[in-house]
């Protein structure tokens, strides 16, 4: 399109109205950033405050000796192992005991406890029935 049809069409349809939202075209407030977090805040005087406890820290793992690489081939071949469900990592984890208490008897319902089960979720990290939970 050459300079008359774009000046054309600029009189027509007005401003681009579908360019980049960018901080030249907002409000002079208007900071959009690069999608990163701020580390901290600004005062009143538009001075900013790093606040140490917003800085992420990466723990990065010693891997001398690592043999395996970051790299998987989309041409490897599956894996022979069936997926881990909730049966199988029951058995491999608590069904020993709890067989080894119904043959000695002393299996007690009321205590749970004792193979892992956990009647409350409150202040772990990951719960299994979050609030929100459609039962």
């Amino acid at each position: 399109m050459g300079l008359l049809g774009q000046v054309a069409r600029g009189l027509v349809r007005g401003a681009d109205r579908t360019a980049a939202w960018t901080s030249k075209r907002g409000p002079r407030t208007f900071y959009k950033g690069r999608g990163s977090k701020p580390l901290g805040y600004l005062t009143s005087s538009r001075k900013f405050v790093l606040v140490p406890e917003m800085v992420p820290r990466l723990v990065v793992p010693d891997l001398t000796g690592f043999r395996l690489k970051a790299y998987v081939s989309y041409r490897a071949s599956p894996g022979t192992e069936p997926p881990l469900t909730a049966r199988a990592l029951f058995e491999q984890t608590a069904a020993p005991q709890v067989r080894k208490d119904l043959q000695e008897g002393t299996f007690d319902p009321q205590q749970l406890e004792k193979y892992g089960f956990e009647p409350s979720q409150e202040g772990k990290l990951f719960c299994l029935f979050p609030k929100n939970f459609v039962r």
